[in-house]
């Protein structure tokens, strides 16, 4: 994996435009940036080339990289950080006047977040590759890369904000609470929270396509990606077909395991889906859980829905005490709910104070203290209450 520099440029269009900050504000790092080296992960948006144009205002001496996960088996192409994407990135690391690198991910994309996403499938849960791709690739490999290559920080354009408190380096929510991308980001190891930079912290959506516009960058109103950068079929359903998790037609029950009708695939439903059900029903149908083992999909009232607590595993924590109360998040656009934690070894029983609607499998449930992330794991198991039976 030995990176490969493809472009050097100029960035005369930029020069001359004021940030309105003051310096060092977006790194969080005050004096630091005298002479520190930063390896920027670029991948043609808006976020990561202002970022990268940020970082050249406050003095680090910056190099992009952009992980090729954009060609799999047999050519196809991905929706990001594909051949189109590393283009931009080579165009806007040239106005930068900073050298670009690309790295090949592909392996790594397969083997740390593709056979995860669809083993997880195969059990029946609802995977959250974008969790993974930050834990194994950026901030796992990538970051380890950077070090390794003689870079103080890795940088990224990420919502999100780290900051000193006391002796030690904390992950917190970022300054535009609508962009927030800290629940994609707790499996940041703890230890290389003082390695990585967040220049987006302080900064909405709109002042950064303004800064971007001021700077005359060519991805200035380019749009966001919405898709999963692999999954370049119609629907999840193809993709996983084609990678050999069954995909069959199986029995739709009630929670008396009375059958109600068919589904196409377990694959196609998730906790808390109503459409798609075909159910002829005189009240609304939810899908309450998955058995993968029976093919059986089966649903229920909007009551059954909800539950009160889970347990999750694989837990990654941001703060050296194990915390007992907290806010936790199940889903990214779901608001956080006070919850207590009872911890069992690598694992964790959470107990809400509310009920919560459609807790999944597979997804992350994320804890928070305020705007700071104490950390989180996978989502195991549901807990209900005997009230939801």
């Amino acid at each position: 994996m030995t990176p490969v520099q493809v472009c050097r440029g100029d960035f005369n269009k930029g020069a001359g435009i004021q940030n309105k900050e003051s310096k060092n504000k977006h790194s969080g790092r005050g004096e630091a940036a005298l002479k520190k080296k930063v390896l920027l992960a670029v991948s043609g948006g808006v976020d990561s080339s202002v970022a990268g144009w940020l970082l050249k205002e406050e003095g680090y001496e910056v190099a992009g990289v952009t992980m090729c996960l954009g060609v799999r088996d047999e050519g196809i192409k991905t929706r990001c950080c594909g051949r189109d994407a590393i283009e931009d990135a080579r165009e806007v690391c040239g106005m930068l006047d900073i050298p670009h690198y690309v790295l090949d991910y592909v392996p790594l994309l397969e083997s740390c977040v593709i056979d995860k996403f669809t083993r997880e499938y195969r059990l029946g849960r609802t995977p959250n590759p974008c969790i993974d791709c930050n834990r194994y690739l950026k901030f796992g490999h990538l970051l380890k890369q950077a070090r390794a290559m003689g870079f103080d920080y890795l940088a990224t354009g990420h919502y999100a904000m780290i900051e000193q408190k006391e002796n030690r380096w904390v992950l917190k929510k970022p300054r535009d609470s609508g962009k927030d991308q800290t629940y994609f980001l707790y499996p940041i190891p703890f230890e290389a929270l003082e390695h990585i930079l967040f220049p987006l912290a302080d900064l909405t959506k709109e002042e950064v396509r303004e800064i971007a516009r001021k700077a005359c960058l060519p991805i200035a109103g380019k749009a966001e990606s919405q898709d999963l950068c692999f999954v370049t079929q119609e629907s999840y359903g193809e993709f996983l077909r084609e990678r050999g998790c069954p995909v069959e037609p199986g029995p739709i029950v009630d929670r008396s395991g009375r059958v109600l009708g068919e589904h196409s695939g377990t694959v196609f439903y998730t906790i808390g889906q109503r459409h798609g059900l075909r159910i002829s029903s005189p009240c609304p149908l939810y899908v309450v859980a998955i058995d993968a083992v029976r093919n059986s999909v089966i649903v229920g009232e909007k009551r059954d829905v909800y539950a009160s607590a889970l347990i999750a595993g694989d837990m990654n924590w941001l703060t050296p005490d194990r915390p007992r109360e907290a806010e936790g998040k199940i889903r990214y656009r779901k608001r956080s709910s006070p919850c207590t934690i009872i911890h069992d070894g690598d694992r964790v029983r959470i107990h809400f104070s509310e009920d919560q609607d459609a807790i999944t499998p597979g997804q992350a449930v994320v804890l928070y203290s305020g705007d700071e992330v104490l950390g989180g794991g996978v989502i195991e198991e549901v807990l209900r209450s005997t009230t939801h039976s």
